[in-house]
């Protein structure tokens, strides 16, 4: 009965991409963020954000969302709306105060989880795009189970150069082909800087093992794309605003723009392939 209940729910939902990533800190709330933006500015297209990071919810203030609360209507909870088609639903704005702990043993963070997709009136949506915390554990366990009585079209990992970072990717790397669910492929974030003046590149976190290009073959996984740094990446954030409005010649929005392509590219192909099989 809650399967089929999350499948009435969930029916109009065509494609369902998770962002995952094994380390804290490496931009995967940032790349949510910039996904949606990216993908929403199409506008014949509906685009959803679900940010299920229910102990570190930024998607609030990263959309410019912060202080706004969820209203109820008869169908459902209603998603808060960037633009009219970008919606978007957080813990963040069940909370008093964006400063508030949530304290919450792993069956009240599952519960909310589930009222995420049960109960949250996303309408048709082309895109639903799920930010997920670090880790593999309680939350992720949770929305691959409650998805899987409809579709996810796959997981997007983000990872950082270094092999500190590389190290739990692997894992997540893992996870996923543990609970069966595909790979879209990895981002690589912060994958050097370019110098706006001198046009000179520039390795913060050196690739000491050979990065995430090096890990994706010998995983056989897809390497998306490499997003370099730039500063007006973490300013736009903080604003609320989208980096590729705001920056669209930026090496970093390029980038993005090439691996948003890509997704899509994947996504098409993946429901093409279910519709054969079907």
């Amino acid at each position: 009965a809650e399967a089929a209940e999350l499948r009435a729910r969930l029916r109009a939902v065509r494609h369902t991409v998770l962002v995952l990533s094994g380390k804290g800190g490496v931009g995967k709330s940032t790349f949510s963020a910039l996904l949606a933006h990216g993908l929403a500015a199409d506008e014949s297209r509906q685009v959803a954000l679900l940010d299920i990071d229910i102990c570190g919810p930024s998607i609030p203030k990263m959309m410019g969302l912060e202080g706004e609360q969820v209203h109820q209507s008869g169908s459902g909870w209603s998603p808060v709306y960037v633009e009219e088609n970008l919606g978007v639903m957080s813990v963040g704005f069940l909370l008093s105060s964006p400063d508030d702990a949530v304290i919450w043993r792993g069956p009240k963070k599952n519960g909310l989880i589930k009222q995420f997709l049960r109960d949250v009136d996303w309408g048709e949506v082309d895109y639903l795009i799920v930010d997920t915390p670090p880790g593999t554990s309680d939350e992720h366990l949770s929305i691959v189970q409650y998805l899987s009585a409809t579709h996810i079209d796959g997981a997007v990992i983000v990872t950082t150069p270094q092999e500190v970072s590389l190290q739990d990717v692997r894992k997540e790397i893992n996870f996923c082909r543990k609970v069966k669910l595909p790979i879209i492929g990895v981002v690589e974030n912060m994958s050097g800087f370019v110098c706006p003046k001198c046009k000179n590149e520039s390795q913060i976190f050196p690739p000491t093992t050979g990065g995430a290009e090096k890990m994706c073959q010998n995983l056989n996984v897809s390497l998306l794309g490499k997003v370099p740094l730039d500063p007006q990446i973490g300013k736009s954030c903080d604003r609320g605003q989208s980096f590729l409005a705001e920056a669209p010649e930026s090496p970093a929005t390029l980038s993005y723009r090439n691996i948003i392509q890509r997704i899509q590219e994947y996504c098409e192909q993946h429901h093409f392939q279910e519709e054969k099989i079907m």
